[in-house]
């Protein structure tokens, strides 16, 4: 059984429809007595509902596809077990007061829907390939899809508010049931990936003085035009060297406090010895890491600023790239000297860019940026590398510059429990809890398994 944040039929059947596979026919009629399977309060759990959450766990790996017929009996009543306890949970949500709106859920539904239909070659394949599968057409899938992640979401945020409110209290779990619980999920487990932990200082080139002092001289000229009555939206479209607001006149949308950095924030929303910029207003010329700004205020709410800004980046060259190169190889002399990595990355990090100043959980090799496999291939503990990384969007022609430093490297291999013991136990916890916790609702509610009676009645048929 396998309580935790159950799954619903969603993947397993937009995985079948992506992969053009047959799923069961949706049921569109009134529900014989042999095709319900069990009862809770007051809702059915159809032989249908059943069969798609029976191929949901086949396919996500949580057991063996079947070999025999006891087998497939024992998915079954795993996942029907399931269901009756994520259905007494979302019985439970009136109760609780919480409730999924669809806001909550229409984006994920959107992304799912553009997925499965990326499957196709066109639509009248889509069309004709959710026909067969028995879910209608688009819109009717679509909304099928929407009571899906309902139920899902709905049954999330019931553990959650269940949790928070101490009504769900992890029960102790011994050794033993860790270690056994282990050796039956080790099968689904896979190998471990090889891993890397490191620290960085990634560095970010910089103007010279002339250039910056060009940029500067660049952006007043343009705040004469727009204190002169020039268009601030054509300005910036003509001018602005933000990429990402160019095109709609420096539109920066909504912004609140602590989004951008702080000298940009301080005309926004104010400082110490600054009052924020009011609807209309036009900021002088101000600078931060990433080039001279010139914002106008369009709009103030509760919070949230609504603004638009002209960019001037000075320019960055060649000669530039390669000082920051030779930065970068002394820096890593310095700390390969004993010099601390915080007094190097307080001076030489790029803050400002947002850059991680490493990663101290193992982290699989193949997920890394591929400079970063490359990089730290055959290194071990304690070397010190240094190499080049893309800039940031706005600046692909600029490369930054990372002197990393490995602290563990973790090959690949099985799984052992001393890794996952921990993990396993809080899990087998929780499970335990809510396995508590339902068992008083089952007795609360009216629950009925039909199962066996389901079996018999299908195995009479010719």
């Amino acid at each position: 059984m396998r309580t935790q944040f159950l799954a619903t039929s969603l993947l397993a059947l937009s995985a079948s429809l992506s992969a053009q596979q047959p799923v069961a026919a949706a049921p569109t009629k009134p529900v014989p007595l042999e095709g319900i399977v069990a009862v809770v309060g007051d809702q059915l759990i159809t032989r249908f509902d059943l069969q798609e959450a029976y191929l949901a766990k086949i396919q996500r790996g949580e057991v063996p596809p079947p070999k025999t017929r006891e087998d497939t009996l024992t998915i079954e009543r795993d996942a029907l077990n399931d269901m009756v306890e994520e259905e007494l949970l979302i019985q439970k949500a009136k109760d609780l007061k919480v409730e999924v709106t669809d806001a909550d859920i229409t984006p994920a539904v959107d992304n799912q829907v553009k997925n499965v239909r990326a499957g196709f070659t066109n639509e009248t394949e889509f069309r004709n390939a959710l026909a067969k599968a028995g879910m209608g057409t688009p819109e009717e899938y679509r909304r099928y899809l929407m009571d899906q992640l309902r139920r899902r979401y709905t049954h999330e945020k019931v553990l959650r508010k269940l949790q928070q409110d101490g009504k769900i209290i992890p029960v102790n779990v011994t050794d033993a049931e860790v270690a056994a619980e282990f050796e039956k999920e080790k099968p689904f487990l896979g190998p471990k990936p090889a891993a890397v932990t490191f620290k960085q200082i990634v560095i970010m080139p910089q103007a010279s003085a002339a250039a910056k002092e060009a940029a500067r001289v660049k952006a007043e000229s343009l705040l004469v035009q727009i204190r002169a009555g020039g268009d601030f939206d054509r300005i910036a479209k003509r001018e602005s060297m933000d990429l990402a607001s160019k095109e709609t006149g420096g539109d920066l949308g909504w912004i609140r406090r602590g989004r951008m950095v702080a000298d940009f924030d301080v005309w926004l929303f104010g400082g110490p010895f600054r009052a924020p910029l009011q609807p209309g207003q036009v900021s002088p010329v101000f600078e931060t890491p990433y080039g001279f700004h010139i914002v106008r205020v369009d709009r103030v709410q509760t919070g949230e600023v609504k603004a638009r800004q002209i960019l001037i980046v000075p320019k960055i060259d060649s000669s530039d790239i390669a000082r920051t190169a030779k930065l970068a190889d002394s820096v890593a002399a310095l700390l390969k000297s004993g010099v601390p990595f915080d007094t190097l990355a307080k001076k030489y990090h790029d803050y400002a860019g947002n850059e991680e100043t490493g990663i101290l959980d193992p982290y699989p090799r193949d997920s890394l940026p591929v400079q970063y496999q490359k990089a730290f291939l055959l290194h071990k503990p304690n070397d010190i590398v240094t190499f080049q990384i893309p800039g940031p969007a706005q600046r692909p022609d600029v490369p930054k510059f990372v002197v990393a430093q490995l602290l563990t490297v973790t090959e690949g291999g099985e799984r052992t429990l001393d890794e996952v013991k921990a993990a396993v136990r809080a899990d087998l916890a929780l499970r335990g809890g809510v396995r508590r916790y339902v068992d008083t609702l089952r007795k609360q509610t009216y629950v009925a398994i039909r199962l066996d009676e389901a079996d018999a009645d299908d195995a009479k048929r010719p």
